[in-house]
């Protein structure tokens, strides 16, 4: 079978295809598909109705349209309000999201671009354990992306066979609207890892990729339980703590053991290996599924582009944003003084 390529997928959008030669598109919406008590959480927690909802993809539409920065994004509704929502219906945080999204995969094209579920490598690790997400959700309604590390061998993957894996999770989790809402819990096994898988990032690109995946990637991540953390990489998730937000930081919890672990993930979303009622290869079976049912649209992201990161904000031109405004407002202060004094 050839692989598919991203130029061979449209990604429906009948909306936008019905109204292309007028601005309707831009306040074409689809009526909302969510349950009644995720539209609740919805309003709850990020301030989300069907006016704020409307008003704010149109505007994020129109956006994107008149940006000379970016290229064939998606204006899918379900694509854009996976950044609306992390960012609470912020609009200006949202754009930034997203170019910093679209960064993100063209920095490194190596984990983010091809995310093809039927490589062989990549088919090998998800049946292999190393990755895969429970068909179950915890008592927060959270899916929980599990992780064992099992099946990696560092003679046959690469760095990328390991970046891939994880982003092609993430992305097909984050095509279901009721994840986009309530975020996401991790489990993640780490008996396997050795010293030795830090060898596979350069110490830079480890770094980065920590940062700025939590700045760039739409997910809400809720909760990280981490099991049989070996002391010898210790050092690496003191490290990956350092990389990533207080709030974040505060969501982590380590377990020294199952019994521990079961007192705050429900023993149910887990395998059976690790108390709960499913084995482990039927977990990954279902799983391999709603891979498949998502791979065209996975693969067709790469269709989208960013033509120049000049407009994207960092914590750099924050601050000489900051600094220009106060140099501003010192020359404007100092005028009406002099204004005074004549």
């Amino acid at each position: 079978m050839s692989p598919t390529k991203a130029s061979d997928i449209t990604v429906d959008d009948d909306c936008q295809k019905k109204h292309a030669a007028t601005d309707d598109w831009f306040t074409c919406h689809e009526p909302c598909t969510l349950p009644k008590h995720i539209q609740e959480l919805a309003l709850i927690e990020l301030r989300e109705n069907e006016s704020a909802r409307n008003q704010a993809i149109s505007a994020f539409r129109q956006w994107i349209s008149k940006n000379a920065d970016v290229q064939n994004v998606n204006t899918d509704e379900n694509f854009l309000l996976r950044f609306l929502r992390v960012k609470k219906f912020s609009l200006p945080m949202a754009q930034q999201m997203l170019l910093k999204y679209l960064n993100l995969r063209q920095k490194f094209p190596m984990y983010f671009m091809g995310l093809d579920c039927l490589i062989p490598s990549i088919n090998e690790l998800i049946d292999s354990g190393y990755m895969f997400v429970s068909p179950f959700r915890d008592n927060h309604g959270r899916r929980v992306i599990i992780g064992t590390a099992k099946g990696f061998d560092l003679r046959k993957y690469s760095n990328r066979d390991l970046g891939i894996v994880h982003i092609i999770t993430y992305e097909t989790l984050l095509n279901d609207e009721v994840n986009q809402v309530v975020g996401f819990t991790h489990f993640g096994d780490l008996y396997s890892i050795t010293p030795a898988y830090i060898t596979l990032f350069a110490p830079n690109e480890f770094a980065t990729l920590i940062k700025w995946g939590e700045q760039s990637i739409p997910m809400r991540h809720k909760a990280i339980h981490l099991l049989n953390v070996p002391l010898p990489i210790k050092f690496a998730y003191d490290y990956f703590q350092t990389r990533i937000s207080p709030k974040l930081n505060g969501r982590m919890k380590m377990h020294s053991s199952l019994s521990e672990l079961h007192e705050t993930l429900d023993k149910k979303v887990l395998p059976k290996e690790y108390g709960g009622e499913m084995p482990m290869a039927e977990m990954i079976r279902l799983w391999k599924k709603e891979l498949l049912a998502n791979r065209e649209k996975l693969i067709a992201l790469d269709n989208m582009r960013l033509l120049s990161d000049k407009n994207i904000i960092t914590r750099k031109t924050k601050a000489e944003i900051n600094h220009n405004l106060i140099t501003g407002f010192n020359q404007l202060n100092g005028s009406f003084r002099k204004l005074e004094v004549d």
